[in-house]
């Protein structure tokens, strides 16, 4: 096992992520450099309890993700957020030019002997209804980041919520076959450990109706599957919760053993946070 890397927060709660400590200027050698700086690390192999339903500790999971290093971990995150939530944008804003709006082609009134400004059509944009002056029109304001890039920035940040407060849950799919019930699924929080009202971000595999319907109501939580798992969300969240499967696919997808061919050949899904309900509209 390799010796224990050191770990950076990366979170809305903590420090921010957009700003770096200042770091004494080192004076640039002339001399050819020997030393290749690697992309990725492997990450501090992290320890989880694994809880089961009624909140006794059944076990213990780990946490092999690739993260990136610690000069430029936050720079990676940063980029990966701000390309999800500019990407997010849909640019349809727009405005008519006084060319655009309908009417006024007619001049109001003659040129001359009124003793009025001169006014050529009642559409000018120093009148009511008339056309906008430098107004937004449709654009594209999506950017692009490598796909790799992403992946590790977002394999960054689970990493480091992991080893900073996270836990693993027994699959809880079948307590809930009675029916949904909201009552229920806060007190199974406080069993494990929650308080509902900070923000908890959920990842199953899949989201059974009646979990989905018991947790809806819980304007803090966050239930989400591989499919809808995004950056914003795991920064936004002060508490993980995984399962079993779900930690699982997250070592085998964002690990080092995770197959770099099968990145190259399969698209990505990009999810917006907050669009649930469009899931699969978007691709990136």
């Amino acid at each position: 096992m390799p010796p224990p890397l050191p770990t950076i927060s990366l979170s809305f709660s903590s420090s921010s992520i957009f700003l770096q400590p200042l770091q004494p200027r080192r004076r640039l050698s002339t001399s050819p450099s020997t030393l290749v700086k690697k992309s990725a690390v492997r990450s501090e192999l992290a320890t989880l309890p694994v809880l089961s339903f009624s909140g006794e500790r059944v076990g213990e999971a780990f946490f092999d993700l690739k993260a990136a290093p610690l000069d430029t971990a936050r720079a990676v995150v940063h980029r990966g957020l701000i390309t999800d939530q500019q990407n997010a944008r849909r640019g349809t804003a727009s405005t008519l030019t006084r060319g655009e709006v309908r009417g006024g082609g007619k001049k109001p009134y003659p040129q001359k002997k009124t003793g009025r400004a001169r006014r050529g059509s009642q559409r000018t944009p120093l009148r009511p209804g008339g056309g906008v002056v430098f107004g937004p029109k449709p654009r594209d304001w999506s950017i692009k980041i490598n796909r790799k890039e992403k992946r590790l920035a977002l394999s960054t940040a689970i990493a480091s919520a992991a080893a900073a407060d996270a836990l693993v849950v027994e699959d809880f799919g079948d307590q809930f076959r009675g029916g949904p019930k909201t009552r229920d699924f806060v007190a199974a929080m406080r069993r494990w450990g929650l308080d509902p009202k900070k923000k908890s971000m959920f990842l199953m595999m899949e989201v059974p109706d009646n979990v989905r319907l018991s947790c809806r109501n819980i304007g803090t939580l966050k239930m989400l599957t591989p499919r809808t798992l995004n950056l914003f969300d795991v920064l936004n969240s002060e508490k993980l919760v995984f399962t079993k499967d779900s930690l699982d696919y997250l070592n085998a997808m964002y690990g080092d053993r995770g197959s770099s061919e099968e990145d190259d050949d399969e698209e990505e899904q990009v999810f917006v946070a907050g669009d649930e309900d469009n899931v699969g509209d978007e691709s990136s």
